[in-house]
């Protein structure tokens, strides 16, 4: 009993291993079914050649395909060339164009407008890529599609592709996809040449260096000249009419903060109007400069922008400074510095949208590649790595501006010196200290260090005035005195507040100070001041009428060494 339940265990155990095994065997014997013949489309009739006879072309690998087809359009042999293009949907749309001019056409296209890359193409039937990385999904991949470049038509990305096809009984030919030839003639339409380049001499046509023909280097220089002439036109204009407005209008400040954006603007319009126009260039020119292009457009708009609102809130702080400097005024503080944070942070949103435009509309994954991309994202991190500083700065501004530990018209002390707070930056805030000057802090300095805010919750300030007197000096008369003195000035707020004390004493003098509470910081200094004349004076008087001697103001004593010897 023992031994049949053992040998149908045994057969349970063979029967799930032959059951397990054989799905795989049965995945590896597809595997090689599948491998054992070519990846390609399969079509009933391949439609490409002029007819001629069989192709002159060597169609078997994508490398080779583009290569004889680039040489057959430079020798002009477009029936040779026509080869390479599979003219199926060409015909039923009933098209009316010869496949020698589709030739040509296309070969124009991969010529002058898209930028060949050698390196990427392979050099085998199932262009697969043997050299990919093995995080590369494609790696080890036969493939019977490939896209060699992406051009815009109108609002669509239309790539250019080539196709692994294979007619029943016939061996795998790599041509230009069907769908690529049917939109070679509205490529060209927008690629191609303009009406004055077609009126130029055929010797002016060809090519010269690089991608660009004879005409285009001779024109590009004079389209820089074009376009710097209208920039300096833009720029004499604007400075014409700065002559009639002052700065300190609202007028006047805005012509000043967009004076170059404004000229800069006029110069890549200009030369984008030109070039979109007359000199339509392609290629790896069109790929160089069209990103240059863009960048100058949206750096000048973008500095419009930004210089018309930095204009106008400069604008409104200035002539709202001693309002916002008055006492009590802690309304408009608030209010000017949290749209200053704001104003800040529209500015980062701008150029980040700027940024994020710009890498979209240039396309730059197609017209540089992953490659310099990866390099861009490296470059990117080491340059956020050098200006964390600068990053730190920009948030450190955000923070003083929201929790308004220094606003726009406080009053504060930086490194001894009375300032008001007059624009909060990026990176630095600008004080302007109490005899016109202009400080430039830097923002670190508010957050990771602490600063006296005379005007953050209340705008009176208790001042004081410090005298070295003689340790002879009758303070009492110095506090009646002191005392009818606070009685009668306005800048004094609570007079009964007011202390004359002494702080201070060694063996040569006594300090006496005076305190008294002023309106605010301003006030503040010219009454500290007339309360240090009246005090020193009213201890001059008192010094002089003093008998036997002085008692009121220390003095050096000096002693003759040579009155002494003759004693």
């Amino acid at each position: 009993m023992l031994l049949l339940r053992l040998a149908t265990l045994a057969a349970a155990i063979a029967a799930l291993f032959f059951a397990l095994l054989a799905p795989a065997s049965a995945q590896s014997e597809r595997e090689v079914a599948q491998s054992s013949s070519p990846l390609v489309y399969q079509v009933e009739t391949l439609r490409n050649g002029d007819g001629a006879g069989e192709p002159q072309l060597f169609l078997g690998t994508p490398m080779g395909l583009i290569e004889s087809f680039m040489v057959a359009g430079e020798r002009e042999e477009w029936g040779r060339a026509a080869d390479a293009l599979d003219y199926a949907n060409i015909e039923r749309s009933r098209t009316n164009i010869p496949r020698e001019e589709i030739a040509r056409q296309l070969y124009h296209l991969m010529n002058t407008t898209v930028a060949i890359d050698w390196a990427t193409l392979p050099d085998r039937p199932d262009a697969m890529d043997t050299d990919a990385s093995s995080k590369n999904p494609m790696a080890g991949v036969a493939r019977r599609s490939l896209s060699v470049a992406t051009l815009e038509l109108g609002n669509r990305r239309v790539p250019i592709r080539l196709a692994r096809v294979q007619e029943p009984g016939g061996e795998p030919v790599w041509v230009f996809s069907r769908q690529t030839v049917a939109n070679v003639p509205a490529l060209y339409r927008e690629y191609g040449p303009t009406q004055f380049e077609q009126m130029l001499p055929a010797p002016l046509r060809k090519q010269a260096v690089w991608t660009l023909a004879w005409w285009e280097l001779i024109a590009l220089p004079l389209v820089l000249i074009v376009a710097a002439l209208a920039g300096l036109a833009t720029y004499l204009g604007i400075r014409r009419l700065r002559e009639g407005y002052d700065t300190d209008t609202k007028i006047g400040g805005v012509l000043q903060a967009v004076h170059l954006p404004v000229t800069l603007l006029a110069f890549a319009g200009t030369f984008a109007l030109v070039r979109n126009t007359v000199l339509r260039l392609s290629g790896p020119a069109k790929d160089l400069l069209d990103p240059f292009q863009l960048i100058l457009v949206i750096a000048a708009i973008l500095g419009i922008v930004l210089a018309g609102i930095e204009a106008l809130f400069e604008f409104a702080t200035n002539r709202r400074t001693d309002e916002l400097e008055a006492p009590g005024n802690h309304q408009d503080r608030n209010f000017y510095t949290k749209m200053s944070a704001i104003r800040r942070i529209v500015t980062a949103l701008l150029l980040l949208a700027a940024v994020g435009f710009l890498l979209v509309a240039s396309n730059i994954a197609d017209t540089l590649g992953f490659s310099i991309l990866a390099s861009a994202g490296v470059l990117g991190l080491v340059l956020a790595f050098a200006a964390r500083k600068v990053l730190g700065d920009i948030m450190a501004s955000v923070q003083i501006a929201f929790a308004q530990t220094a606003r726009i018209g406080d009053a504060v002390q930086f490194e001894g010196q009375w300032c008001f707070v007059e624009k909060i930056g990026f990176t630095h805030l600008r004080l302007r200290t109490w005899d016109e000057r202009r400080v430039i802090a830097p923002v670190s300095a508010f957050t990771n260090e602490s600063f006296e805010n005379w005007t953050k919750q209340d705008s009176s300030l208790m001042t004081h005035v410090e005298l070295q007197l003689d340790n002879r000096a009758d303070v009492d008369a110095l506090r009646e005195e002191f005392r009818n003195y606070v009685q009668r000035d306005e800048d004094i707020v609570d007079p009964e507040d007011a202390i004359c004390e002494v702080v201070a004493q060694d063996a040569r003098a006594k300090t006496v100070r005076f305190m008294a509470r002023a309106a605010d910081p301003k006030t503040g200094w010219s009454m500290h001041c007339r309360v240090r004349e009246h005090m020193l004076a009213f201890a001059a008087r008192l010094d002089a009428t003093t008998e036997p001697t002085p008692a009121y103001f220390a003095r050096e004593r000096e002693v003759s060494l040579e009155a002494q010897s003759d004693s």
